[in-house]
């Protein structure tokens, strides 16, 4: 199988990918500055970080099938079905009449979601050699810094003037014309061959991974509900992984993710997906109802975060040259938490200016160990294994999002008990749930001084993580000269990056 496009028509091709992936950036923005009006008209606050959580286990969850079938299938159907699916959800989501319909079909979007990463990036690996791909990379990496700056204005536009349904259904006449694009452009030559869809791994991953999502939303309900829980999780766990290694097509290789390369590149992504994810849920709320700034500025301190991410990656070919890659990667390790430390200093008399250059530190940082990784990884193995490795790295970045949104999201809900003292979190949680909630905040000191109190602890969660990510990056192995020598063979280049 293989990719066959003119080169005069891959421009073409890149701006319908470019088009595919702007709608899954300025969801990053635009939904997280529209949230806090969103709950204030559905209620559920408790249930905030599930909008989140949702989207993002149906994407990682449904990441690596895709990955697998365009490997078995080509990657221009799977493109095409993937959009199609986040294209209803998109328009459901803006029906939504309560948070249990939202979060249904953000779980729908996220089923959709997850082909347009994976399947995109493995696209451009087909049809540029690795020396031309840092340049289209960048060209990519523009469409997130449009978004961030598109996203949270056009969602303090929408939520100030129209239905907040809008930030969904503008997805859609975006969507119409990045398919035609693929149905016009991209054309493929795939050799049929019967394939075994790892149905029983999926179920049994979902199961899994659901259950851990439960267990850290619901920290209050009991023993009696958690305990039941953490078996379901330890039990579908063990079967997931016994399942992986007996299956002839494993939706997770086994083999493939045991390769130290591999392994470590996507723990690192894991755990920097789990500490952005928890800054863009918990920073939007904290500059509305800690800082009492509008939802404008509010989404302004994410630009800066998807700022900084587009403008390493366009700066990333430059330093592989310069200082190689291995320098490079550990650059971003350190940057990262760096970035976050600026979040522990935030207090309720602070300029939103503190925490957009911890943003944007954090954003840079990652944008540097994203296309790191994504090239080191790609070049490890065959083409035939290409989609698949490709996916590992998408999914391990949105398994540690759907992590990061749950489990800093509880972090949050545990802050507020335990500052609350019963009665000031059950007044602080019917403010939530007011259409102007946020900004009613500023005008109580007891309730704010609560809500300042449990964000920091979410804080402090995002700075441990981004440590911890930094430390396992230094563990993956890359030759000190890797990236500056012409590229080797693929069937040499997995030898020639591990010591």
């Amino acid at each position: 199988m293989s990719s066959t496009v003119d080169r005069s028509k891959r421009p073409l091709v890149i701006v319908s990918i470019m088009l595919a992936t702007f709608m899954v950036a300025v969801e990053a923005t635009i939904v997280a500055t529209a949230m806090p009006r969103i709950v204030g008209q559905l209620g559920g606050f408790t249930y905030y970080s599930w909008v989140f959580s949702a989207f993002l286990l149906a994407q990682s969850t449904t990441t690596v099938i895709y990955g697998k079938l365009s490997d078995i299938f080509g990657r221009k159907p799977m493109l095409i079905c993937g959009i199609l699916i986040f294209l209803v959800g998109s328009t459901l989501a803006g029906f939504a009449w309560s948070m249990a319909s939202l979060i249904a079909f953000r779980l729908l979007q996220g089923l959709g979601a997850g082909a347009i990463q994976p399947v995109t990036m493995t696209v451009v690996g087909d049809l540029y050699k690795l020396e031309e791909r840092a340049k289209v990379q960048g060209a990519l990496a523009s469409v997130w810094a449009v978004s961030a700056v598109i996203g949270p204005l056009a969602g303090g536009i929408i939520v100030d003037n129209l239905s907040w349904a809008w930030i969904f259904w503008i997805n859609l006449p975006v969507g119409v014309l990045s398919i035609a694009g693929f149905i016009l452009f991209l054309h493929e030559s795939v050799t049929p061959r019967e394939a075994k869809i790892d149905y029983l791994g999926t179920i049994l991953f979902s199961i899994s991974i659901v259950s851990l999502l439960v267990i850290l939303t619901e920290t209050d309900a009991g023993f009696a509900v958690l305990f039941p829980l953490a078996i379901v999780f330890v039990v579908s766990g063990i079967l997931f992984l016994w399942q992986e290694r007996r299956a002839a097509e494993p939706i997770i290789s086994i083999a493939l993710w045991s390769r130290r390369l591999i392994a470590t590149s996507n723990a690192a992504t894991l755990l920097a997906g789990m500490a952005l994810i928890g800054l863009t849920t918990v920073l939007p709320i904290y500059v509305q109802g800690v800082l009492g700034r509008s939802p404008l500025e509010a989404g302004f301190t994410l630009t800066m975060l998807i700022v900084g991410w587009p403008l390493a990656v366009m700066l990333a070919s430059r330093f592989f040259r310069t200082f190689g890659i291995r320098r490079t990667l550990r650059a971003g390790s350190l940057m990262f938490p760096f970035g976050s430390l600026f979040l522990l200093f935030l207090t309720p008399e602070s300029s939103p200016v503190i925490a957009g250059i911890g943003s944007f530190l954090m954003g840079f940082g990652m944008g540097l160990i994203s296309l790191t990784s994504v090239v080191l990884v790609q070049e490890s193995v065959e083409w035939s294994m290409r989609g698949s490795a490709t996916a590992s790295i998408i999914f391990s970045r949105s398994l540690g999002n759907t992590l990061g949104a749950t489990a800093l999201g509880a972090i949050m809900n545990v802050g507020i008990a335990h500052y609350g003292s019963g009665e000031l979190a059950a007044r602080l949680h019917d403010i939530l749930s007011q259409p102007t909630g946020l900004s009613d905040l500023v005008g109580d000191p007891a309730i704010r001084g609560v809500f300042n109190a449990a964000l920091h602890w979410s804080f402090w969660g995002v700075v441990i993580v981004a440590l911890t990510t930094c430390a396992t990056i230094w563990l993956i192995p890359v030759t000190r000269d890797a990236g500056r020598r012409a590229p080797m063979p693929k069937t040499d280049a997995q030898d020639a990056m591990t010591h």
